[in-house]
């Protein structure tokens, strides 16, 4: 696949015809995280934060953020998730925390930007809740590791 579908034969955004392709299960899991200082980590991991448990709301955020990735990104489908599930581990040695989103339908398209927002919405509730201790968090490293099903079968990130 060599082109951009979401371009019509003008050169205008559109969105891409997936009533023609067959149902299947579809998943695709993405990962990212947000480094903080380690009072600010320590904070996190031990629900010391005055705003409460940063990691339980940023997990809720993200899973919200999945069923309405459709609402932000203009060219997405909606669709009718059947799972998405935000884990997020502190990495205490690295002061950072590790956001890892899997998100699943079964349906003529995939879920790659679902588990991309997840992951992003949740590491940003992480940041809207820790910034007033802590402005110098940086969130890095978000990107898709894995995606299966549809035409295209199974992609993994290579290492």
């Amino acid at each position: 696949m060599n082109e951009l579908t979401h371009f019509n034969q003008a050169g205008e955004a559109q969105m891409v015809d997936v009533g023609g392709k067959s149902s299947t299960e579809r998943v695709a899991v993405a990962e990212g995280v947000i480094i903080c200082s380690a009072q600010t980590l320590s904070l996190i991991m031990t629900g010391g934060h005055k705003k409460g448990d940063v990691l339980g709301v940023a997990r809720i955020a993200g899973i919200m953020a999945a069923k309405k990735t459709s609402d932000l990104i203009p060219l997405c489908h909606p669709l009718q998730l059947t799972q998405v599930s935000v884990e997020l581990t502190p990495w205490p040695e690295q002061s950072m925390v590790n956001a890892e989103a899997t998100v699943k339908t079964t349906g003529p398209t995939g879920v790659e930007m679902e588990a991309l927002m997840a992951v992003q919405v949740a590491l940003l509730t992480i940041y809207d809740m820790c910034k007033a201790v802590d402005r110098g968090m940086c969130i890095d490293k978000v990107r898709l590791k894995m995606k299966a099903g549809g035409r295209s079968g199974l992609w993994e990130r290579k290492k």
